[in-house]
């Protein structure tokens, strides 16, 4: 009797443990699958996440731009290409040139075909070249354009390049080029020259100061279609003063057009003559060459 009791209470026994072992599995089964569904949840969340992050906003619709094609019309024309003529410069404001003198007081003096000596923006042609009308009885300017020199018809004049006004002015001469200014202030001649049918009182100079090895600098000049000489002999404009400068005349007139328009003609004088005071000091009379 009491066997059968023990061997009772130990198949309780067993029993009792075996369904806490059970349990204690199926708890451990339930806690990890509430793991692993717990881990794929922030799995997903995470990978939610980046995917937001990393796909970028999509961006606004730009506006389209509004043209007034009646304004572009009015203002560019059909070609589309601005009118750029109210840009271009007037070489007129800081000296006096070969048709006219400024009265503001600004700048040197040029007598011999442009003003200071600046290349003029437009380019050359018979209805921009700056000539007042010629005093009646002077020669018409030639252009250079039109110019036909015939070396079988060789002539004579004479030339003469000085700077004698400078001898007055010393104490107005750019610092170091006292030496430059001859004692008696003739740089050369005047001398008898010989010169070509056709060519100009520039083309007569231009080649005596190279035959001579005399120093000389010029530049054209579009707007008045004539070189304008800068120096002679290393003395430029503005060398002695704001008034200073280059200036010609031929037969003692002094032209009112680029010395490569003045046509030169057998037993012409010819002389460059450097003023001080805007051709006062030379006897020059300036009030023709205003406006």
């Amino acid at each position: 009797m009491m066997k059968k009791k023990k061997k009772g209470f130990l198949a309780c026994l067993l029993l009792v443990l075996a369904l806490a072992l059970s349990g204690c599995q199926t708890g451990a089964a339930q806690e990890s699958a509430a793991a692993s569904v717990s881990d794929g949840s922030s799995l997903q969340a995470a990978t939610q996440q980046e995917t937001e992050e990393e796909t970028p906003e999509a961006a606004p619709e730009e506006e389209q731009e509004y043209i007034d094609e009646a304004y572009v019309d009015e203002n560019y024309g059909d070609d589309g290409e601005e009118d750029l003529s109210k840009y271009e410069s007037d070489t007129a404001e800081n000296s006096i040139s070969s048709s006219s003198q400024t009265t503001d007081g600004e700048a040197g003096a040029s007598g011999n075909g442009s003003q200071n000596g600046a290349s003029g923006s437009s380019e050359a042609n018979a209805d921009n070249y700056y000539t007042d009308p010629v005093p009646e009885g002077k020669p018409q300017p030639v252009e250079p354009q039109d110019e036909a020199v015939n070396t079988d018809h060789a002539m004579t004049c004479t030339l003469l390049v000085e700077c004698s006004t400078i001898l007055n002015n010393m104490g107005d001469l750019t610092e170091g080029k006292e030496s430059l200014v001859p004692a008696d202030g003739v740089i050369y001649g005047p001398s008898t020259v010989t010169f070509y049918e056709g060519e100009s009182v520039y083309d007569v100079l231009l080649r005596e100061m190279q035959n001579n090895r005399i120093h000389m600098e010029s530049v054209f000049t579009a707007m008045y279609n004539s070189a304008y000489v800068e120096g002679i002999n290393n003395l430029y404009e503005f060398d002695c003063g704001r008034w200073s400068g280059w200036m010609y005349c031929v037969n003692g007139w002094y032209p009112n057009y680029g010395c490569s328009r003045y046509q030169v003609q057998e037993g012409d004088v010819i002389e460059w003559h450097y003023t001080c005071d805007l051709g006062r000091d030379l006897g020059r009379d300036n009030s023709d060459w205003q406006q």
